[in-house]
């Protein structure tokens, strides 16, 4: 059992699953109150590091591309709201390094991919929910989306009134934040109605200027993205043969030897190494140890 306990939040891993807990204090993100506590298995986990600073540092967690709704959703884009870094204070920076240390020995122990996933390792929010930013109010209750707009909606958008989606219509869903003078949005891509009109004028889109509530917009397309077919799934069913065609047609692959799976290992680790997973001294005593069994 690893724990660190800080006023950003806490974070316990138990060998299988990673917790993290939102803390009280002032300065912990709306998004991250909101989404309270959030249950991150293993398999999800891509990476984990933690960078010092002067006063504080920072432990930072990298999830598997398509493991997480959420993350899908937002592409990431959270900035200081983002759900999966914690602040730490510099008399804990040991504690951080173990945590760190238990999570990468995890890593290596399960021989966790870093590849992306084929399906959702993380439920996304629960539903119903609704939130009110920018120019309207998005509410989602598993099968229906639901735009409502207030008196700043350009008048173009709201004339139509309160616009209604099923979720069988829609065909992905986007949230991004506003940046400088930009304005971000929470956009629905609705089948058989593409629209390029900005999300001011979109009446699939909510704009947002950038206020204290945006980010809780990213809850409500990670709601209807972990419904979406997963990006992985979409790809292999565009692709020529259809992946149960392609299964029965495939021979069956005959079985590694012990010498096949060790070159195997190797070439996981080298992986792990370049992408910042194992450190230099993790990955040359990992590599000894495989090429000690050749």
């Amino acid at each position: 059992m690893a724990e660190i306990i800080q006023r950003d939040g806490t974070w316990t891993f138990d060998g299988e699953t990673l917790r993290l807990v939102p803390g009280r204090d002032k300065n912990v993100s709306l998004l991250r109150k909101s989404l309270g506590e959030l249950a991150v298995p293993l398999g999800a986990l891509a990476g984990i590091a933690f960078e010092q600073g002067k006063k504080s540092g920072r432990l930072r967690l990298r999830l598997r591309d398509g493991a997480d709704p959420l993350l899908q959703a937002a592409g990431g884009k959270f900035g200081d709201a983002d759900p999966y870094q914690l602040t730490v204070e510099s008399d804990r920076y040991g504690v951080a390094e173990y945590v760190v240390d238990e999570v990468r020995n995890a890593l290596l122990v399960e021989q966790v991919p870093a590849a992306s996933c084929d399906s959702y390792l993380l439920p996304g929010p629960s539903v119903p929910l609704s939130v009110s930013a920018g120019d309207g109010t998005a509410s989602f209750d598993g099968e229906h989306i639901r735009l409502e707009w207030n008196w700043k909606t350009e008048e173009a958008k709201s004339a139509a009134g309160t616009r209604s989606l099923a979720l069988a219509d829609v065909a992905g869903v986007e949230w991004q934040p506003a940046v400088g003078l930009e304005n971000g949005y929470l956009r629905f891509t609705v089948r058989h109605s593409p629209t390029k009109a900005p999300p001011k004028y979109d009446p699939n889109s909510v704009e947002l200027w950038g206020f204290k509530k945006d980010p809780l917009m990213a809850l409500v397309a990670a709601a209807v993205q972990v419904r979406l077919p997963h990006p992985a799934g979409a790809l292999a069913e565009s692709s020529e043969a259809p992946p149960a065609l392609a299964a029965q047609s495939a021979p069956a692959a005959p079985a590694e030897d012990d010498h096949d799976a060790l070159l195997r290992r190797l070439r996981e680790l080298g992986d792990l190494h370049q992408t910042g997973i194992l450190t230099d001294e993790e990955f040359a005593a990992a590599k000894q140890a495989v090429l000690k069994r050749l």
